[in-house]
């Protein structure tokens, strides 16, 4: 009888033993994935922010390439308009200077 017992209550023993073992790694398991899934939120964030920060400098560049591009435009055209009346000043005075030529001429 002194047998039975002591057998019984050291196979109680052992099976408290296991179970509390086995509740400590699931504690642990799930303490370890709320810790992963909050390192992956932070990690998914950085990214993000990298990836805003990237676009908004990508804006930035392509409008400041659009504002040199237009100033550029718009310098072209002004030469073109000065290469113009230079060419329409000269054109008078070849007119005016032929006209003066044909009135003498003509006298």
């Amino acid at each position: 009888m002194k047998k039975l017992l002591l057998s019984t209550v050291l196979l109680l023993c052992l099976s408290l033993t296991f179970t509390s073992c086995r509740d400590e790694k699931k504690a642990d398991s799930v303490e370890d994935a709320v810790e992963n899934v909050g390192d992956a939120m932070e990690d998914a964030a950085d990214n993000a922010e990298g990836a805003v920060e990237d676009a908004t400098e990508a804006t930035g560049e392509a409008v400041d390439n659009a504002v040199d591009a237009a100033g550029d435009a718009v310098d072209a055209a002004g030469e073109a308009v000065d290469d113009a009346v230079d060419a329409a000043d000269n054109a008078i005075d070849d007119a005016a200077d032929k006209a003066a030529d044909a009135v003498k001429g003509a006298q």
